[in-house]
């Protein structure tokens, strides 16, 4: 072998010990990365909200979407689908692909259908991957101030008495948690109204605002603007302690309904068969979304406490959560329909 040869095989070898230290080192940037980091995509991500806008979780969905896009590493497209109270965005997931790019963001409403509603297009939890519990958002009765004159849950309570079933409240279907909480609070503080379910809380506090009906129950988010102009009127927050975003409003506790307490809270899901390594994509991306500050003070704002669970602590949630609700239907006398 001559020098030249010589020279060009150590050439040669150099080049390639170059390379394979090279492949190493991006092998162990890449180790050392979040999964969610390495989730990049040109395809959007779908989340499936089975609530009309204006709810309480399309405020948290929408503005969570820049922080998740930014943490998923792909577009993140939200989709209102509305309908049965929440069933037929449900339907919806139920027959996405298991793939990781669609998915829904869901409150209460999504484990009280099985005990209000005669028949399901699903199973629930059965034909869902319960990925991770977010946190809760405050619930509030509001009334109309110039349908009813009551300021306070004494007043109020004196009126639906001396008014049995006259009165009319909203929800955003039947069988969701705005219309449980509601006649909760009819259940506790032994009183009747008129039940008015509508196709989600956009239109809900449209005819709220309106004067159609006289009353509701429904997250904060939904309804702040409205409680700060003097439009709708807040007899009292339906949760166990106040919340910073709206100090002022006191609960029913407070107010002498020592039995009564019920809060929404918010979750994400995928359909039936989401892989695990799927599950923990999405749920690193859910953890590093919420922990943005933008979106830490956005979330104050709304008063909503965040709280993100793992994927096993949703699992068994769903079912405890399920069963937690059956008895309050039970309780509050609600025939499935």
């Amino acid at each position: 072998m001559n020098r030249k040869t010589t020279q060009s095989t150590k050439t040669a070898t150099l080049h390639k010990r170059r390379a394979a230290l090279g492949h190493l080192a991006t092998l162990g940037a890449l180790a050392a990365m979040p999964q969610w980091a390495l989730a990049q995509s040109d395809r959007p991500l779908r989340l499936v909200l089975p609530n009309a806008t204006g709810s309480g979780v399309d405020a948290i969905t929408r503005a969570a979407q820049p922080a998740l896009s930014k943490a998923l590493g792909t577009t993140v497209v939200v989709e209102n689908q509305p309908g049965a109270g929440g069933v037929v965005g449900l339907q919806t997931l139920s027959k996405a692909a298991p793939d990781g790019f669609t998915l829904s963001v869901v409150s209460n409403n999504v484990v009280i259908f099985p005990s209000v509603l005669k028949s399901l297009p699903f199973d629930m939890p059965g034909d869902f991957t319960p990925i991770a519990m977010m946190g809760s958002t405050p619930m509030v009765l509001v009334v109309n101030p110039q349908k009813v004159a009551a300021t306070n849950s004494r007043e109020f309570i004196a009126l639906l008495k001396n008014k049995p079933g006259e009165l009319n409240f909203a929800s955003g279907g039947n069988g969701t948690i705005l219309h449980l909480a509601a006649e909760m609070f009819l259940d506790e503080s032994k009183t009747s109204a008129k039940h008015i379910p509508y196709k989600g809380v956009g239109p809900m506090v449209t005819d709220l605002l309106g004067g159609q009906v006289e009353f509701a129950t429904v997250a904060l988010p939904s309804v702040q603007q409205h409680i700060k102009s003097g439009a709708l009127r807040a007899i009292g927050m339906c949760g166990s302690q106040r919340v910073a975003a709206a100090p002022e409003i006191p609960t029913f506790i407070e107010q002498g309904l020592t039995g009564y307490s019920v809060e929404a809270w918010f979750a994400v899901i995928g359909p039936k068969g989401l892989s695990p390594a799927n599950v923990k994509r999405i749920h690193d991306g859910i953890v590093a979304a919420f922990n943005d500050p933008t979106l830490k003070e956005t979330m104050a704002k709304q008063g909503n406490t965040i709280n993100i669970s793992s994927p096993e602590q949703a699992q068994a949630a769903f079912k405890s959560e399920m069963a937690k609700y059956a008895a309050l239907v039970k309780k509050a006398k609600l025939e499935p329909q």
